[in-house]
């Protein structure tokens, strides 16, 4: 598998309080790494400052080599490359579905609108959301929602799909429509980095986990032997409360 990220030293502070403490981990090709610890723990800041929607306060993020914070990748060039799905869908409330798939294609793709209408179309039957390609967000659930928000991300074509807890703003029976959808984009090698309270997600579809606590990286190690044989006391402190 080719290295896409690798993460060296990371660590990001707002103002006295560090909340991310030397982070190290890489990120290989069609591998879907889960992060999951408590709440506060650093799980969304690490995923944003991999996005630069953080600036770090040290280390190094290296994309396919290049250290990203060096500043000789432009940034929205580098942003179409990691596609980022939010918590809170960031959908374009005064655009169609089908309009809200299209824009970044053009905008920054710079694809004609003919083709990139085809390849958002495509998508959105892939996510279910078709048939709803002329609505507006505001008359979509939540689930929905977030299905099209993953479509729009899928027809920028990025090379790695950050997810930021991708369920949490979501009713309990609309968490498994978007978890399908994620679950098909494993199983057709994406590489996904997913920060999560999903733990059966974790456990069954991720291939690795970090687990995070107080913004240290306390394991790295597959799922399986995660879930099955947790290595540190914090780490089992976690999983007896959440399993």
């Amino acid at each position: 598998m080719g290295l896409i990220f690798e993460i060296e030293n990371l660590e990001k502070s707002y103002g006295d309080n560090l909340v991310l403490k030397d982070v190290n981990f890489d990120i290989n090709k069609g591998e879907v790494v889960s992060i999951i610890g408590s709440s506060g723990s650093g799980k969304s800041t690490l995923l944003r400052c991999i996005n630069l929607l953080e600036d770090p306060n040290g280390g190094k993020i290296k994309f396919h080599g290049k250290d990203i914070l060096e500043g000789n990748i432009p940034i929205n060039k580098y942003r179409t490359q990691v596609g980022m799905v939010f918590q809170s869908f960031n959908l374009f409330n005064n655009m169609t579905v089908l309009e809200n798939c299209v824009i970044g294609q053009v905008k920054v793709l710079k694809r004609d609108r003919k083709s990139a209408t085809e390849i958002a179309e495509g998508f959105l039957k892939k996510v279910g959301m078709y048939p709803f390609k002329d609505a507006k967000p505001k008359s979509l659930s939540g689930g929905q929602k977030q299905r099209v928000a993953i479509a729009r991300s899928l027809s920028m074509n990025p090379e790695v799909f950050l997810f930021d807890e991708p369920t949490s703003a979501l009713d309990p029976e609309m968490v498994s429509e978007v978890l399908n959808v994620m679950n098909d984009l494993a199983k057709e090698g994406y590489t996904m980095v997913v920060v999560t309270h999903e733990m059966g997600f974790a456990r069954d579809v991720s291939d690795r986990v970090l687990f995070i606590d107080d913004g240290i990286i306390l394991e790295d190690t597959n799922s399986k032997e995660f879930f099955e044989n947790p290595k540190t006391k914090r780490a089992k402190e976690f999983l007896s409360k959440v399993l």
